[in-house]
């Protein structure tokens, strides 16, 4: 049974940030500061490059891309935003594990692997995987719910070892890299979450926009 009913498959423009109409070379934007093993972040305001007509990730300065898509009614829902700290250098990492709604989530630093991640995701019901270049690096299927396996604890633990050391190809050294991830859409702590819905102001209980 899948669990992880997504509209349709993801393509790359789906994560595809368009910039405000009569952007310059660059855009104020509202960015989330993870901080490491803490389960806050920072809301950050930073100038973003844009591209033709277009915000992309910014990996030389530890800006990536995050997306949370619903999956669970098919509507198709889906927040984008970035966030800072993982310092990934490439690839993308993605995960149904994502309080509280766990919705799909994924952190990249290009479109075309965020959608490589989020359906093989789609594919196998759910669970966390890491990709780079086109290719899957390590996956962890969580068939029940998106959230749990079948499987024996032993097999469980191999394929949690290689989403560790994935975590590492792709330049991130943090401590339980997944663990702070998921809680990226937990939209009731400081300061700035993101959700299917939008960027959430935790401090002030509202919703924000993207682009300052």
């Amino acid at each position: 049974m899948n669990t992880c009913h997504l509209k349709h498959p993801l393509s790359e423009a789906d994560f595809r940030v368009p910039a405000p109409e009569g952007s310059g070379a660059s855009v104020q934007t509202r960015v989330i500061e993870i901080i490491e093993a803490r389960v806050g972040t920072y809301a950050r305001e930073i100038d973003m490059p844009v591209r033709d007509a277009h915000v992309p990730a910014d990996p030389n300065h530890d800006i990536v891309k995050l997306a949370v898509v619903e999956r669970h009614k098919n509507t198709g829902t889906m927040g984008r935003g970035f966030v800072k700290g993982f310092r990934l250098k490439g690839g993308a990492v993605a995960s149904t594990v994502a309080h509280d709604a766990h919705n799909l989530m994924i952190v990249g630093t290009n479109d075309a692997d965020m959608a490589l991640a989020g359906n093989t995701l789609a594919g196998c019901g759910g669970g966390m995987v890491a990709v780079r270049d086109g290719r899957v690096l390590a996956l962890l299927p969580l068939p029940i719910a998106g959230l749990l396996s079948e499987e024996e604890a032993p097999a469980i633990a191999e394929k949690v070892v290689k989403l560790d050391a994935a975590w590492k190809e792709l330049g991130c050294d943090l401590e339980s890299p997944f663990m702070t991830m998921a809680l990226l859409p937990l939209a009731v702590l400081p300061e700035l979450r993101l959700t299917n819905r939008g960027l959430i102001d935790t401090v002030n209980y509202r919703f924000t926009e993207l682009f300052v």
